[in-house]
């Protein structure tokens, strides 16, 4: 048996085999899945002794379940979506991220559901559970994440001030089950008028009437000098924060009011009514017991709810499944007008079209002037290879595309195909010379719960020892010593050429720190790009005491007793580890008191505007910024956006496509002809 929450028993434990006669199960491999997953066997027909019968709902189709149980007396589930559910409307195709799985529907108020039983019955006092409801509550507003999401964040708001009333589609079976009817929305907005004399008055139509797909209780006609139907895709989120008052029915909004500070005016019977936290016009007299916002989320999101991770399949937690729709309404909300991309090589493309072209396909320029002229005329942005960007482009529609921190199973320059990349849209990280949007995420406060994923990250990636590239490699025999650890670079990276100082090139970097270091033991580690043959800089390294040719770089950092670097990530990546890190040049990392600075460091990285000392962050802050906010995932297996979790997950132990042998031998070719001008000038 496995019942959905610890209470589920009060109604009955959840049989195993669950029974379906609505065939619409069938189109719906998601739920089977979850199903599955959470230890149910679905089947088509009749049931036998000890099976149950799901519906969906209150769907017009339940009945036909609902009277195969009360014929057989055998228990009755229903399916519903979960409150987070996907980037868009079911009716639009898309499956859900979470179900619930209740001897009753939560919004009916006829009955007791699952929920509302662990409502009224559940201590709600676990000191771990309601912390993660509060850092939930807090995350999910900082994201701007709700039921659906395909709407902007950025999208303005109406004036604040206003009085929020919230539609829903015609004939949805949370209105009459929870005690209202279409009279129900009229009456509604009486109140609202009459309740707040002379306030302007938003009425806030639901997303499936704004997709064309259901019609709404109001509609142009009910439009007046002092009430406004709004139907543009904006944040639910950004309309809380300018209302004065929300009037609801029985909308998830209504929830979502409570945990943004309201207290909602309820005229219908939902469940999150009854509970102290709105006033209700129509109250569930059985609902007698007070909570707090943190409560009420920890059942309804937390504790109740079956959630599901699509990249892993499998079950997962509610921060787990907030991961996952945070990667894809990021994709959406960067992506849905599309890009013009331009300086992609070939080999790229493919993998740059399933990152940056899910909602609109990419079209690949490699004439700036076609680029951005296309990319005006079609309000697209444009997506350029950072170190290709020509000269004269504009500015505020580009975004700068490098490799993620976590890349691949492999080199970049051998064409392994990458599983990270950054989309830059102020500068990039490598470019000191300007602000980037890596820069301002280190220096801008981590978001709620960010520290404490980050540190969830940065303990399984050390334990699984992951790096960029990921090569292996033997460690070489080391002297006894204090071992610096110097990594070699690329002489003619964009990384060496605008972050470097005065100590330029492998050669001078290992002259400076042998100056510094006399008596230290010296241990050169050349770039792989370098030792594949890929890219020019390979040196003599006549001042290092050990060349370590194809050495593991992890296990390096851990041998040696710090580490000195022009901008290397192997900077970074020995930072994360706990060594000390001496920057001779100015690599992201440098400058926000976590490492020993010797090189350029820009000043804003010290200095605010104001002349104040600028933000520490610490490290965890600058984990988070680089490896969780900054990149954007892509799993291979399942081939969709993902968090960088999905990620460590895949270079440790998962699937990864190989580059195959097309992609093996134009990187053969591409060594050849290093330093070639980039493919814009081609």
């Amino acid at each position: 048996m496995s019942p959905t929450f610890p209470e589920a028993t009060a109604a009955g434990e959840i049989p195993r085999r669950l029974v379906f006669r609505n065939a619409g199960f069938l189109r719906q491999p998601r739920l089977r899945r979850i199903l599955a997953l959470a230890g149910h066997e679905l089947r088509l027909g009749l049931p036998g002794a000890g099976d149950g019968v799901v519906v969906w709902g209150r769907s017009p189709h339940a009945a036909r379940g609902e009277a195969l149980a009360a014929r057989r007396g055998l228990p009755l589930l229903r399916l519903e979506d979960a409150f987070l559910r996907s980037l868009r409307p079911g009716r639009l195709g898309e499956p859900p991220l979470g179900l619930f799985l209740d001897h009753g529907a939560h919004f009916d108020s006829a009955s007791p559901s699952d929920l509302e039983r662990l409502l009224a019955r559940h201590p709600l006092d676990d000191s771990n559970i309601l912390q993660r409801a509060r850092d939930g509550m807090a995350r999910i507003q900082a994201l701007h994440l709700s039921k659906y999401n395909n709407f902007a964040p950025e999208a303005p708001a109406p004036p604040p001030g206003y009085v929020l009333v919230v539609d829903q589609t015609q004939g949805d079976a949370s209105i009459r089950h929870s005690g209202a009817s279409p009279a129900t929305f009229r009456e509604m907005l009486v109140f609202a008028q009459e309740e707040n004399p002379g306030a302007r008055i938003v009425i806030k139509a639901h997303p499936e009437t704004m997709a064309g797909l259901r019609p709404g209780h109001f509609g142009p006609a009910d439009a007046r000098p002092h009430i406004t139907l709004l139907t543009d895709p904006i944040s639910p989120w950004a309309l809380l924060e300018g209302a004065v008052a929300v009037y609801t029915v029985s909308s998830q909004l209504g929830f979502e009011a409570i945990l943004a500070g309201h207290r909602p005016r309820i005229f219908g019977q939902p469940f999150y009514a009854g509970w102290g936290l709105s006033a209700d016009e129509s109250p569930v007299p059985r609902r007698r017991r007070s909570l707090t916002r943190a409560q009420l989320f920890a059942a309804a999101m937390i504790l109740a709810p079956l959630w599901y991770d699509p990249c892993r399949d499998r079950l997962c937690s509610f921060e787990e499944a907030v991961d996952q729709l945070e990667a894809e309404t990021r994709a959406f909300r960067e992506d849905r007008h599309g890009h013009v991309a331009l300086g992609m090589r070939r080999w790229k493309r493919p993998w740059l079209q399933a990152m940056f072209g899910r909602e609109r396909p990419l079209v690949f320029e490699t004439n700036p002037a076609r680029a951005a002229a296309r990319a005006k005329a079609e309000g697209r942005g444009l997506l350029v290879w950072a170190s290709a960007e020509p000269p004269g482009l504009p500015a505020p529609s580009i975004r700068r595309v490098e490799d993620g921190f976590l890349r691949s199973r492999g080199l970049g320059a051998g064409l392994a195909p990458p599983l990270s990349l950054v989309a830059d849209d102020l500068g990039i990280h490598y470019d000191p010379g300007r602000e980037s949007r890596l820069e301002r995420l280190i220096a801008a406060p981590p978001p709620p719960g960010g520290l404490a994923r980050a540190e969830r990250l940065l303990k399984r990636l050390t334990e699984a020892r992951l790096s960029k590239y990921n090569l292996g490699g033997a460690l070489p025999d080391l002297p006894r010593g204090h071992r610096i650890l110097i990594p070699g670079q690329v002489e003619d990276d964009a990384s060496v050429r605008l972050g470097a100082g005065e100590v330029r090139g492998n050669a001078a970097l290992l002259q400076a720190v042998r100056a510094a270091n006399p008596q230290a033991v010296l241990v050169y580690k050349p770039h792989p790009d370098v030792e594949a043959g890929l890219r020019p800089g390979r040196i003599t390294a006549a001042e290092a005491d050990v060349i370590a040719r194809h050495a593991d770089p992890l296990a390096l950092i851990e041998a040696c007793d710090e580490v000195w670097t022009l901008t290397s990530l192997l900077g970074f990546e020995a930072l994360i580890r706990g060594r000390p890190v001496t920057c001779l040049g100015a690599p992201f990392y440098a400058g926000w008191g976590l490492t020993r600075d010797l090189g350029p460091v820009p000043a804003r990285r010290l200095r605010q505007p104001d002349g104040s000392p600028a933000p520490r962050p610490g490290l965890l802050a600058l984990v988070h910024a680089a490896l969780i906010a900054y990149p954007r995932c892509f799993d291979p297996v399942s081939r969709r956006p993902c968090p960088p979790e999905v990620i460590l997950d895949r270079l440790a132990q998962g699937p990864i496509p190989h580059p195959g042998l097309p992609n093996r031998t134009l990187a053969r070719l591409q060594a050849s002809f290093a330093g070639l001008a980039p493919l814009w000038r081609q």
